[in-house]
């Protein structure tokens, strides 16, 4: 007979990390299970709170250690139920071997982009102190709000929060939470994407402009067809299955971002300022007309902050278990992110501002680049410039159509109940890329295009996480922490409503005239 001690025939298997659980509601929606009275109090039981040393003390040696193992297992796992099969189907969700140096280059990716090349604009109307002072408290503002939502993607132990629209839904309520999210995070995709469809295309036709050079006898193509060449090249990548895939491609992104941004506020202060050039504020012989314009200029540095509707996203590619978050390589890499967006956006604006004044272009610093100064710069390094800026929207165009395409497949998964197949999932991605280039092809312009922007999903950045922090970890009411997020909150509500007024005002009083690249 075996006399073995009792702790040698007991072990528990060694399991790996596993993502908490959620349920499929009814509605079809992907959302967390209900909070539960025990969870909302400071001593809830879990699985191992019987297992204390008050507990342990009376029991002997072997079983104590059988015990002090189970514990550790049950710690590891997290949870004994059963994740949500659907979530395995969705590219958001599919796969959870992200680490912090994804999620660096993801919000690098996402945070760097074509909307810091019209910083220069807002402050041709804004001057140096409140263009200054507006863009460094924009910055902090969206740093906090998104550590916050860093912090609630697991706000409760044992619930995942793997979208922005189910953290709403936690915070406002099902019904409320889908109205108040759901439209502001779409318009933020769609929206992008139509920009970086505008950008990208009018981008590639100057880049051949320059390589081919004045005495090229070609036939261009036209701006509708480089358009079209940029949608396809978009459509090509975009058939990487999920989140997690595209990590190379936000590497790029990230790299050439940085490099272009660089490159762009470096050439222009390197060279000879324009004649007459001046650091007054534009204004307006209406002073409603100019109250309009400085709203539509704040919308734009608004804009400049983006990324928030992704975040959680990014959160929801890592494993996550109790004694490892999550939230910790989140922020790590957020932390990184955010260090090189400041390099990049504050010497652009700053920069592009001291080196054209008050005559920058509608278009921002790189068609003021190509207007003043196509002549005095090489062809390859004006070149390289463009190039980089293509391969950068490239990028950013599969980061930010990630949710759109996670909807379409969420609602084919949840009707069918089986995943979609290779044909159905390109099937919605060429169905996406080609929608955002007829948009792209109506609404031609991006200064009051971005300001429009800005301000439509301002909540989503600057006011909907300071109301669902308070809603979901409740405050002491009255305290510091409770006054200032719904201050916070409100604040960007109300500069949401203005600078929307103001781009669509801009919009208007341009006639649909305005161009992102407009070379003179």
């Amino acid at each position: 007979m075996d006399e073995r001690p009792e702790t040698e025939l007991i072990s528990i298997p060694a399991t790996p990390r596993v993502s908490t659980p959620e349920i499929l509601t009814p509605s079809g929606q992907r959302s967390p299970r209900p909070a539960s009275k025990e969870a909302k109090s400071s001593n809830a039981w879990t699985p191992t709170s019987f297992i204390s040393p008050r507990f342990l003390s009376p029991i002997g040696t072997p079983m104590k250690r059988v015990l002090i193992n189970m514990k550790g297992y049950l710690e590891e796992v997290g949870h004994l139920t059963k994740l949500n099969p659907q979530d395995a189907w969705l590219p958001i969700t599919e796969s959870r071997n992200g680490n912090a140096h994804y999620a660096a280059f993801h919000n690098l990716n996402a945070g760097v982009g074509f909307q810091a090349l019209v910083l220069p604009v807002a402050f041709a109307y804004l001057g140096w102190s409140w263009g200054i002072l507006s863009l460094t408290i924009a910055y902090c503002w969206q740093l906090y709000t998104l550590w916050l939502l860093v912090q609630l993607h697991e706000a409760v132990p044992g619930k995942r929060y793997n979208r922005y629209v189910e953290l709403a839904q936690a915070a406002f309520g099902e019904r409320l939470g889908v109205w108040l999210a759901l439209f502001p995070t779409v318009y933020l995709s769609a929206g992008t994407a139509t920009a970086l469809i505008l950008i990208g295309g009018e981008t590639m036709k100057l880049f051949f402009q320059i390589v081919c050079g004045p005495t090229c006898t070609s036939n261009p193509l036209t701006t509708v067809e480089w358009y079209l060449v940029f949608t396809s090249l978009s459509i090509v990548l975009s058939q990487l299955p999920n989140l997690n895939s595209i990590a190379g491609l936000s590497l790029i992104g990230a790299v050439t971002a940085i490099t272009y941004s660089t490159m762009v506020w470096v050439l222009s202060v390197s060279q000879q300022r324009p004649p007459s050039i001046s650091y007054e504020p534009l204004s307006s012989p209406s002073s409603s007309a100019s109250l309009f314009l400085v709203l539509n200029a704040l919308g734009i540095v608004a804009f400049s902050f983006r990324g928030h509707n992704l975040a959680l996203e990014i959160q929801a590619t890592m494993p996550s278990t109790f004694k490892h978050p999550a939230r910790v390589p989140m922020w790590k890499g957020a932390k990184v992110a955010y260090f090189f967006i400041a390099l990049c956006l504050f010497p652009i604006a700053i920069g592009g501002f001291w080196a054209y004044g008050n005559q920058m272009p509608s278009g921002g610093i790189l068609t003021a680049l190509y207007g003043f100064h196509s002549h005095d710069i090489s062809r390859g390094l004006l070149a390289l410039t463009f190039l980089l800026v293509v391969f950068n929207c490239l990028s950013s165009f599969q980061i930010y159509s990630m949710p759109a395409f996670d909807s379409f497949e969420a609602g084919y998964t949840s009707r069918t109940n089986r995943p979609c197949s290779i044909w159905v999932r390109s099937g919605f991605r060429v169905f996406y890329g080609f929608v955002s280039f007829f948009i792209g092809v109506a609404l031609p312009f991006l200064s009051s295009l971005a300001g429009m922007l800005g301000g439509l999903t301002l909540p989503v950045t600057f006011a909907y996480p300071c109301f669902m922090w308070v809603l979901i970890k409740q405050p002491t009411k009255y305290s510091f922490n409770w006054y200032f997020n719904w201050i916070l909150g409100w604040l960007g509500v109300g500069f949401s409503l203005a600078f929307s007024i103001g781009g669509i005002w801009s919009m208007v009083n341009d006639g649909l005239k305005l161009k992102f690249f407009k070379p003179s």
